[in-house]
């Protein structure tokens, strides 16, 4: 079960970023956003009003608040940048290494912040995602004329966005449902980008009919399957293997740009995807010790009512 979903989650986050480009050539970042939550936001407002309101039982003011921060964080500016990254004409591919980084950064917080261990085997396998992932887009960041040097630095924003996203959510105490995370996180964004779209004269959505395959692609595909298998994930194996996941994403789109837009897929790509492939398994091969320190860490929870937002493999 965990390897389907873990496939299912790479393929569903890596199409966000087909979807931006799609969306790109018809409208700019905060209009494709805003009809992106508008949608989602009032499915799940009905959802949350019907099949899931047990789910908000017992939840306090402060809660919902936190998941509201979390949800700026982890959509609103992960994915503001990434959509500016790619109209400024940074690739896809490009956009998707320096996400890459993402698990590096998390997993070297991961030890101090959640007294998660990371074996000597966890760390050769994230350094080794890192060189697959630049594997892959070395050739095509230095083939991209024209594009501002800074473009190249909005897509770091957007992952110390998602990584620090990551890690409150981890640190908090009271275990909150996904039909929850999501509304609160999709009804956040909504307000946010509709803010930003009304304010900047962009609301108003283009008639080509590429647009609303793109909103039609992102919401299906990236949002409800990557974004809600990003934290499931999370909840069932911990910030370092789901972000280890995130390895893969460069390679993998990669794939999708050559097949729905004809981009250049050689050797190097090959490569790159290989070298991801066996930084994952070298990654959750290498949690050996995790077991123990998660047993400790939920003795040290008994008697004071905690309960840990991330759960443990053994």
């Amino acid at each position: 079960m965990n390897f389907l979903l873990s496939v299912a989650f790479v393929l569903c986050w890596s199409s966000g970023f087909i979807g931006a480009k799609l969306g790109a050539g018809s409208a700019s970042a905060v209009t494709i956003l805003m009809w992106r939550f508008l949608p989602l936001a009032a499915i799940l407002i009905v959802v949350a009003a019907t099949a899931a309101r047990t789910s908000w039982r017992g939840l306090a003011v402060r809660d919902v608040a936190r998941q509201a921060v979390i949800g700026v964080l982890s959509q609103s500016g992960y994915l503001l940048t990434v959509y500016y990254a790619i109209q400024l004409g940074v690739s896809s591919g490009t956009t998707a290494l320096i996400d890459g980084v993402q698990p590096l950064v998390a997993g070297a917080l991961a030890g101090p912040l959640l007294r998660q261990y990371v074996s000597r085997k966890q760390w050769l396998g994230l350094c080794l995602g890192v060189c697959g992932v630049v594997i892959v887009t070395m050739a095509d960041a230095a083939a991209r004329a024209g594009v501002a040097w800074w473009a190249y630095l909005i897509p770091f924003l957007g992952m110390f966005s998602l990584v620090a996203a990551t890690f409150l959510e981890s640190r908090a105490r009271m275990r909150v449902a996904p039909t929850v995370s999501m509304t609160v996180h999709c009804v956040t964004s909504t307000v946010i980008f509709t803010v930003l779209a009304v304010s900047t004269g962009a609301a108003k959505p283009p008639a080509e009919s590429s647009f609303w395959v793109a909103i039609t692609w992102l919401v299906a595909l990236s949002t409800f399957g990557g974004y809600g298998l990003y934290w499931l994930i999370l909840k069932r194996s911990g910030v370092t293997k789901v972000n280890t996941l995130m390895f893969l994403m460069a390679p993998v789109t990669a794939v999708w740009g050559a097949v729905m837009f004809g981009e250049a897929f050689g050797p190097q790509t090959a490569l790159g995807l290989a070298v991801g492939l066996a930084a994952v398994v070298l990654v959750h091969r290498g949690d050996t010790s995790s077991a123990r320190v998660c047993a400790r860490d939920d003795a040290d929870t008994v008697g004071t009512g905690a309960s840990r937002s991330v759960k443990c493999d053994v």
